[in-house]
């Protein structure tokens, strides 16, 4: 049973809300509500949120192309922007296409791949133990396999040139600049998941250089990058032999880099 959000107490939670610099106060007033049991419940959440917890941490879910997703303490909050990133590989797999998802973090991508692809073969993995836990969560119901290590360590070696959508939501923030993100971020979300390197870039090249021997012939590696570093991400996959193609969406502020492996 969720709370009855009566007038006085939906005042006085949007007041503390944006009092704490949440913009969208009266929005995650509701979220907070439907996510309470009583008003004491109440209180505890919006204390959370107030002191800075991400929204999706605090009410344990995020709402990401459709799905409810489960996201927990620790873990990387997907990012509405990402969503255009998952659409590109949905629109790229076809009909029982095997699917990885690199850096899953709460395994939003993979999540969607299985739910929007029919009958998907999806293996996701992250190097964090919080977020392979949380994508089980999300992904295992739904039909695939989360798996624990550094990158492409873990997958089975049996799927090496056979992937044909790989996503790969690598961190590409510079690291000078991971001080200059929301303190939600940066306080509450595993560092691994935010800081790539010097130039934000050190992970995808790490991505690109053992790509080409897991993607198929006319397979794609997707990720998500942003504007500024098309040049050198481009130069980063064509350098092991990937043909490199970027989509943007101005409205979520995307980029997206498409590196497929020549047939």
């Amino acid at each position: 049973m969720t709370l009855d959000p009566a007038l006085p107490l939906r005042s006085s939670t949007v007041s503390r809300l944006r009092a704490a610099g949440c913009v969208f106060a009266e929005d995650e007033a509701e979220l907070l509500f439907s996510a309470a049991r009583d008003a004491a419940e109440l209180d505890i959440l919006v204390e959370r949120r107030a002191a800075g917890l991400p929204l999706e941490h605090v009410v344990g879910w995020a709402d990401f192309a459709g799905l409810r997703i489960t996201v927990e303490p620790g873990v990387f909050v997907p990012r509405r922007r990402t969503e255009f990133l998952v659409e590109r590989a949905v629109a790229l797999a076809a009909p029982g296409a095997l699917c990885v998802d690199l850096c899953c973090g709460s395994g939003a991508a993979g999540a969607v791949l299985l739910s929007a692809v029919p009958d998907a073969r999806v293996y996701a993995a992250d190097i964090e133990p919080a977020a392979v836990a949380c994508a089980r969560r999300n992904i295992e119901p739904r039909g695939g396999l989360v798996l624990g290590g550094d990158l492409f360590d873990p997958l089975p070696a049996q799927l090496r040139g056979r992937v044909e959508v790989l996503v790969a939501n690598v961190p590409y923030v510079p690291t000078e600049e991971v001080g200059l993100l929301p303190p939600e971020a940066r306080d509450h979300e595993p560092l691994v998941a935010l800081d790539g390197g010097p130039d934000g870039l050190d992970v995808l090249r790490r991505v690109a250089a053992e790509a080409p021997r897991w993607l198929a012939p006319g397979g794609h590696l997707l990720v998500e990058t942003s504007e500024r570093q098309t040049g050198a991400a481009a130069d980063a996959v064509a350098a092991h032999g990937l043909t490199p193609r970027f989509v943007s969406c101005e409205e979520r502020y995307a980029t997206v880099l498409v590196a497929t492996r020549p047939v």
